[in-house]
C-alpha cells in the first residue's frame, strides 16, 4: 500500500520496512514506524539527486552492491545534532580526570560519534584549558560512519552563531576570525586541529581500528538509535579498550543498566569499568 498520490513518489510500507533493514544491517540504527515521514524526506532527496523515479528502483540500485550509493544511502539516514560543550558537565568531569592522570605518557580519547567535530574540538579546548598549553599529552580520535559530517569536521569551519554561546575570550583562543565583516564563519586554529585525528568508523564493525588503553571514550547520544541488543554489543566492545580508571560518557538520556557487568555509573551519565572488567582489560 503506498502514502498519498500527492507525494513526489510512491513510498510503500514494504518500501520503508526495507530500508529499516537495510539500514539496520548496515549501521545498526533501528527505525520504528514512527521515522516512516522521516525517512521518506531523506532518502526522497537521493533519488532526485541520482535521477530515480522511484523507491522500487533505488532499493534495488542499493541491493546490487553500488557502494558509492550505499555510503550516500547511510549518510541520509544518520542523524548529527551537535554543538560545542553540550552536556558542559561531562567536560567538567573530563577536565578533572585528566588532572590526575600520568602526564608523562601519551593520553588518548576516543569521540566515537564525532558528527560535525564540536564534540571533538570541545575536547581538545579541555585538554588546552587543563593543561595551559597546546603542547600537551593529550590525542584524541573521532570518528563517524556519516563521510560527509567528518568532512566538515576535518576542515573545522563553523558559523559565527555556533561559537555565540562561548566566552569571547575562548572564541579568540581557539578559532581564528575572518577580517571579512561580512563573513560569518569562524575557522579552529591549527594548534588545535593537529590534537585531534578524524576517521571513519561503523560502530557495528567486527573490528575497529582502535587500540587499547584508552584513558575516555565519549559515546553520547548515539546508542539511542541502536536497539538494547546492538546497544550491548557495542559496550562489550568498549569495556577492553579503556585503561583501569578510564571514563566512559553517554548521553543524557542514555543508561547502560543492561551492561551493568561492564559498566557501572560513576556520576551523572559517567561510567567507569566494572571490577570484572578491569580484571580483563589488565590481561
Amino acid at each position: 500500500m503506498s502514502v498519498t498520490p500527492t507525494r513526489e513518489f510512491y513510498f510503500t510500507v514494504q518500501d520503508f520496512q526495507l530500508i529499516s533493514k537495510l539500514i539496520y544491517q548496515r549501521a545498526g540504527i533501528s527505525l520504528n514506524e514512527s521515522k516512516h515521514e522521516l525517512v521518506y524526506g531523506r532518502v526522497a532527496r537521493r533519488l532526485r539527486a541520482i535521477g530515480i523515479k522511484t523507491f522500487a528502483e533505488y532499493l534495488e540500485r542499493l541491493q546490487r552492491g553500488d557502494a558509492a550509493e550505499w555510503e550516500a544511502f547511510t549518510n541520509s539516514l544518520t542523524t548529527n545534532l551537535t554543538s560545542f560543550f553540550r552536556e558542559a558537565h561531562h567536560f567538567q568531569a573530563l577536565a578533572e580526570h585528566l588532572r590526575k592522570l600520568d602526564k608523562t605518557r601519551p593520553i588518548v580519547l576516543w569521540c566515537s560519534a564525532c558528527s560535525t567535530g564540536e564534540e571533538a574540538y570541545s575536547m581538545a579546548m579541555t585538554a588546552v584549558d587543563t593543561f595551559a598549553s597546546f603542547n600537551n599529552p593529550v590525542r584524541i580520535v573521532a570518528s563517524d560512519i556519516d563521510t560527509t559530517v567528518l568532512e566538515r569536521a576535518r576542515i573545522g569551519r563553523y558559523s559565527v552563531d555556533s561559537v555565540a554561546k562561548m566566552p569571547v575570550h575562548q572564541v579568540d583562543k581557539f578559532f581564528v576570525r575572518s577580517k571579512d565583516k561580512d563573513d560569518s564563519f569562524v575557522q579552529v586554529r591549527p594548534d588545535l586541529q593537529k590534537m585531534i585525528f578524524f576517521r571513519q568508523i561503523n560502530l557495528l564493525d567486527a573490528t575497529w581500528p582502535i587500540h587499547r588503553q584508552l584513558d575516555a571514550i565519549f559515546c553520547r547520544n548515539a546508542m539511542i538509535y541502536f536497539d538494547k541488543p546492538t546497544q550491548l554489543a557495542i559496550l562489550k566492545k568498549f569495556a577492553p579498550l579503556l585503561r583501569s580508571g578510564g571514563l566512559l560518557f553517554a548521553g543524557h538520556s542514555e543508561n547502560l543498566h543492561h551492561a551493568e557487568a561492564y559498566f557501572k555509573l560513576l556520576t551523572n551519565t559517567v561510567y567507569v569499568l566494572t571490577a570484572e572488567s578491569q580484571t580483563v582489560t589488565t590481561r
